[in-house]
């Protein structure tokens, strides 16, 4: 229960505090943008099972991959994606440290 709550916390959590602190005139957009990064998840579909409480995602699923991850700190120097790019990170901290309260 802890874990869930600590995982999801970091899913929507973190990237509100982010866009709150970092993004103050346009909060909900970079909000709503760093929250697209759960669409990553969409690979979870191509696992079989496509849900397993005991796999840890991170180099499992194939947008959850080292190389991805590469490819997602570019982005967020980036300007134009880097709202998204923060999002992506975040996304693959939370699975991280589900991960490793597992």
């Amino acid at each position: 229960m802890l874990q869930t709550l600590i995982h999801y916390s970091l899913h929507f959590g973190l990237p509100l505090i982010v866009a709150l602190v970092f993004f103050k005139t346009n909060w909900k957009f970079a909000y709503l943008l760093m929250i697209c990064g759960m669409l990553i998840d969409l690979d979870h579909l191509l696992a079989n099972p496509i849900f397993d409480p005991g796999r840890c995602s991170i180099n499992f699923h194939p947008l959850h991959h080292y190389y991805a991850v590469a490819i997602y700190i570019v982005m967020a120097i980036f300007k134009r994606t880097r709202l998204l790019g923060i999002g992506l990170l975040i996304h693959i901290l939370a699975d991280a440290v589900d991960c490793l309260l597992m």
